[in-house]
């Protein structure tokens, strides 16, 4: 069955703790930690729970998705055998072994397009989760570091070393699940992925906006997808 328990592509950067720091903030900062954002969405109630449910409700998609995947690569064999057979000749034919390594990789770029489109479903309502996820994700940051009393959260891979203890990521995935504990699987008609994250930017950025002094009202926003 495809592997949809590890989030592919958290859309969470606008939203959750800018990657540079400037040299001042490391040194004001009273409480430093680090936290893993995409593994805390990834170990989340909403997201395990929706991935469950997606898998239920597309089996069929993921089912047919398997069986074409294991006939597609069956055929690459076959491919990739006559290029082997080719190439092991004492005076391989140039050409023919061109033309083997083209029909090779022409036939792979040909079974993943056909795999992502029959796995499209899938993904959408992937993304579709990930996405609201990714929208209270800095709500969840924001609580975790107040509960841990961190003024200065970094991602772990911008640190060389560090002790277990200053890893809150666990105490992320806490405050995730008090402030999101489900999310949809239902997706949208019309959603594209990232829409949810673009609209709470520009909602971010028009209150922004809207709270300076002699700001113009902000234009509407445009209407939201409607569940199917």
């Amino acid at each position: 069955m495809k592997k949809i328990l590890v989030a592919s592509a958290l859309a969470i950067a606008t939203l959750s703790v800018s990657p540079m720091i400037a040299a001042p903030a490391f040194a004001q900062a009273k409480g430093v930690a680090v936290a893993d954002v995409r593994v805390a969405a990834a170990r989340s109630t909403a997201f395990t729970t929706a991935s469950g449910q997606i898998e239920t409700t597309y089996k069929a998609v993921i089912d047919n998705q398997n069986t074409r995947a294991q006939t597609l690569q069956a055929e690459v064999n076959v491919l990739v055998a006559k290029y082997s057979e080719e190439s092991k000749k004492p005076t391989p034919n140039q050409a023919a072994l061109q033309a083997a390594a083209k029909a090779v990789q022409d036939k792979r770029q040909a079974a993943q397009a056909e795999l992502s489109q029959i796995g499209a479903p899938v993904d959408l309502a992937i993304a579709y989760v990930e996405d609201q996820i990714s929208v209270r994700m800095n709500e969840a940051i924001k609580a975790a570091m107040t509960a841990k009393k961190v003024d200065l959260l970094l991602n772990p891979d911008a640190v060389i070393r560090r002790e277990d203890s200053v890893d809150i990521t666990d105490a992320l995935v806490v405050e995730l699940n008090r402030i999101l504990p489900a999310v949809s699987t239902a997706v949208p008609a019309g959603y594209q992925p990232g829409q949810l994250v673009q609209q709470r930017n520009q909602q971010l950025m028009d209150a922004a906006r809207a709270a300076q002094p002699g700001a113009a009202a902000p234009a509407p926003a445009g209407t939201a997808p409607t569940t199917r």
